[in-house]
């Protein structure tokens, strides 16, 4: 979902002329700071999106601490960029600082999936009804996103039948994401954005239904036919099924 799929962290202070620091020059070429900092950002995107990975399919566990140098080591970075990651990954909500230094692994309570489901909620479903909108007022011609929607559905059917789960979750991640982009919503999708890591982790780890993988494909048939109510009103009943079985899978609800 995007949100997320699928749809990674940490960071030390390695300066300009730290020879463990991510910066390189041209020989003979001083480093300026402009330079440097695509390099540098594209190293922090790289580090948030493989610790986030490793905290999606439990590699890092809820609770666990991570050490900015043993993360840095693990992914063969300098710490800069990795540091700079965990923090991104505070922001998303997936780690949260530890009292006096460091970062741990959030542990969802059941409070916080639901919170997290009564914000997901309204916007997942706004995103279905204006990506039918958006569908409906481009016909006869089809957007191009509608054809992203329909790879992403296919990928989690593929992965289901593999019996691949990590790969169905990354996949489904990427079906709700690929909604928010057929909204053609660019304020939805940075909102989005903020929930992705936390409904990816969520994604895998409650079961995952086959009526639920079959409301995906219902909510795409509304989408690419235009149906904006029709796909809002599919898309609701998904996302409350969705948090019934994660707190049942979680909490041991009734």
């Amino acid at each position: 979902m995007a949100y997320v799929a699928g749809s990674s962290a940490g960071r030390n202070g390695a300066g300009p002329g730290d020879p463990g620091g991510e910066r390189t020059t041209a020989p003979g070429r001083p480093a300026s700071g402009a330079d440097a900092r695509p390099e540098r950002t594209s190293l922090s995107v790289r580090a948030r999106d493989a610790v986030r990975q490793r905290i999606v399919d439990r590699s890092y566990p809820q609770g666990a601490r991570l050490v900015e140098r043993e993360v840095a080591e693990e992914l063969r970075m300098s710490r800069v960029p990795v540091r700079e990651a965990l923090r991104a990954l505070v922001g998303e909500g997936l780690l949260e600082l530890l009292p006096h230094s460091g970062v741990r692994v959030r542990r969802l309570e059941r409070a916080d999936v639901e919170h997290l489901y009564e914000v997901w909620e309204p916007l997942a479903v706004q995103a279905s009804r204006l990506a039918a909108r958006r569908v409906a007022g481009s016909a006869p011609v089809e957007p191009p996103g509608v054809t992203a929607l329909r790879a992403s559905l296919d990928r989690a059917e593929e992965a289901a039948s593999d019996d691949e789960g990590t790969r169905e979750v990354a996949a489904h991640t990427a079906f709700h994401e690929d909604i928010v982009a057929l909204s053609g919503n660019p304020m939805l999708a940075r909102t989005m954005e903020q929930l992705s890591g936390q409904l990816q982790l969520l994604f895998g780890m409650r079961e995952e239904p086959q009526h639920m993988r079959a409301q995906h494909a219902v909510m795409f048939r509304y989408i690419a036919a235009g149906d904006e109510e029709s796909a809002a009103a599919s898309t609701l009943l998904h996302v409350r099924d969705s948090r019934t079985v994660a707190l049942r899978s979680l909490f041991d609800d009734a």
